[in-house]
């Protein structure tokens, strides 16, 4: 009996090690932004996290204090002022022009253009170029982002990712009853930043988490208080960038 027993667990052990060995490494979809190919190249690499499902973000570079210096990419739906909902008449899902302030409220504040609506927000009259947006990854990727100019000195990445419908125990779905811009991003954006220097081989550059934006976009301010995040925290698994 007890040699069965070991045999047993020999063989669980042995199923288990076959299966970990047929694992296949984790595929990166790959994507190029930007228009000027003679500009510094930044390789970002997503890796999403056990709670991605299908989140909307942006990437921009800063100067080393963290004052905006260009959109490097940005979810096609914010970008162009058009996002997919339901529609009554036809029953299906189709693209139309909204305004979703609470989305990425960081990036659009820090971009500091105003629409035909006085808000800060990307519309189809006013979008962000071709060149810098494009479909939302559906899983992890790899971003090779091109710079208008060539980059010498210190500068800040920015990455802001927002996940719609994420309720937790704090960001509840009744905490902020009238507000229904609140209703459409849940807990509120979450804002990865890095420092970076041109003139240093700094290898692979790890983003760390520094903020968060408003939960329904009512101002372009970062808030540091972290700790009512959950789920937010792990959309993205890690998220690193080399540059060149």
């Amino acid at each position: 009996m007890k040699t069965n027993k070991i045999l047993l667990i020999a063989a669980l052990c042995f199923v288990t090690a076959a299966v970990c060995a047929k694992k296949k490494p984790e595929v990166f979809d790959t994507y190029t932004y930007g228009k000027n190919a003679q500009g510094t190249t930044i390789s970002l690499k997503f890796e999403k996290g056990k709670e991605h499902n299908h989140p909307l973000f942006a990437v921009w570079l800063a100067d080393s204090a963290g004052n905006y210096i260009q959109t490097l990419y940005v979810s096609e739906s914010v970008g162009k002022g058009f996002f997919r909902r339901a529609s009554r008449k036809t029953g299906h899902w189709q693209a139309g022009e909204i305004q979703r302030p609470a989305t990425l409220p960081y990036w659009a504040h820090q971009r500091k253009i105003i629409n035909e609506f006085s808000t800060y927000l990307p519309t189809p009259k006013q979008p962000v170029p071709d060149a810098y947006t494009g479909a939302t990854p559906q899983a992890s990727f790899i971003l090779t982002l091109l710079t208008d100019n060539k980059l010498y000195g210190n500068y800040k990445l920015f990455l802001e990712v927002n996940q719609s419908w994420d309720w937790n125990e704090f960001w509840t779905n009744n905490k902020f009853p009238d507000d229904k811009e609140y209703k459409t991003s849940s807990q509120p954006a979450l804002i990865y930043s890095a420092d970076f220097d041109t003139r240093k081989t700094q290898g692979e550059i790890q983003m760390k988490p520094v903020g968060r934006s408003h939960h329904s976009g009512g101002d372009g301010n970062i808030y540091t208080d972290l700790q009512t995040l959950t789920t937010a925290l792990k959309i993205a698994k890690r998220i690193t960038f080399t540059v060149r």
